[in-house]
């Protein structure tokens, strides 16, 4: 976290720094999050809550934001102190004119502790690069390239007013803070540059295999209420490219969520997967035919054991060549 924290500090004296001690007790984050904002009594400001999950450390820091921006970065994470620089100076100039931006995107880098490896994840093929522009004139988003939590920036009134609000004790919420506001975006910039770097391998992190089968309930949630964010058929047809990549950002959860409900493999688990598709059914019918039988979700839905063993061996293969956890 220090580490972390002196990324953040390279910003200058214009931006604020919310810590979130998520009820910690097993650590010392309160008293490091107490030194810090005693350090930099007009910069860095610490919030001490009950413990409310991932989630709720980013409600409360949309509550309390004070900046036109707002950026969420994890602990163990940090940010490129040259890229920060860039950035910032960008999103300064838009507040001087009077336009600040709804998007700022940048790259994001895997750091694998693995193997020692990265792996930059950019949108050179997707976006203008350099200038403001809208949904409509984005690229394809490769079958690898989402936009994640890592990288966006966004304006602090559009996360409020798009109703925002991620549930408690809940992982891998980061999805719902990237998607649900997307319709409500104007206006976009994206910089091609390395700015966060996402520190990926620990084998305790909420990303491992292991602790994502464990925890699959937790991601059925999130898809759930990703299918209820929207309706997409809206969407695309007010703005077709941006409801083409919600669709297949959609088609990506109900597969992970499909895969690893597989994975487990229980009667209970198998079940879920009904039950999940089955809610997608009810709520869009002509949603969940196109997501069953059209989109890269498809692949969760083979039918029979050797189908889901497929299913599964899909899933090794793309983790193993684009590096994803």
């Amino acid at each position: 976290m220090d580490h972390c924290i002196e990324t953040l500090l390279t910003g200058g004296p214009d931006i604020e720094i919310i810590l979130v001690d998520d009820g910690s007790t097993k650590d010392d984050t309160p008293a490091i999050c107490d030194r810090w904002a005693e350090r930099y009594p007009d910069i860095i400001r610490v919030i001490h809550q009950e413990n409310g999950g991932h989630g709720e450390g980013v409600n409360q820091g949309i509550r309390n934001a004070a900046g036109v921006y707002y950026k969420v970065v994890d602990s163990d994470d940090w940010l490129d102190t040259e890229a920060l620089s860039k950035v910032l100076d960008k999103l300064r100039e838009f507040i001087r004119r009077g336009h600040p931006l709804d998007l700022m995107v940048c790259n994001y880098v895997y750091e694998h502790v693995e193997d020692n490896t990265q792996k930059v994840m950019r949108y050179t093929n997707v976006f203008p690069r350099n200038r403001v522009f809208t949904w409509n004139e984005i690229g394809r988003f490769r079958p690898s390239q989402y936009l994640l939590m890592h990288s966006v920036i966004y304006r602090t009134q559009l996360l409020r007013d798009c109703g925002i609000e991620l549930p408690k004790h809940t992982f891998y919420v980061d999805n719902i803070f990237v998607y649900q506001p997307l319709p409500y975006v104007k206006t976009i910039y994206y910089m091609d540059l390395d700015l966060y770097r996402y520190f990926i391998g620990r084998a305790d992190q909420s990303v491992n295999e292991k602790v994502m089968v464990g925890r699959v309930d937790q991601q059925v949630r999130i898809t759930r209420i990703m299918i209820d964010a929207h309706d997409l058929n809206q969407v695309r047809q007010s703005q077709p490219k941006l409801g083409r990549y919600m669709f297949n950002y959609l088609s990506m959860m109900l597969t992970i969520s499909s895969v690893f409900l597989i994975i487990d493999g229980s009667p209970a688990a198998l079940g879920k997967r009904t039950e999940l598709w089955e809610y997608l059914r009810t709520v869009d019918r002509r949603l969940y035919h196109r997501m069953k039988y059209r989109a890269l979700s498809a692949v969760s839905n083979i039918p029979g054991y050797q189908g889901r063993r497929l299913s599964v061996g899909l899933y090794h293969l793309a983790r193993k060549i684009y590096k994803f956890n």
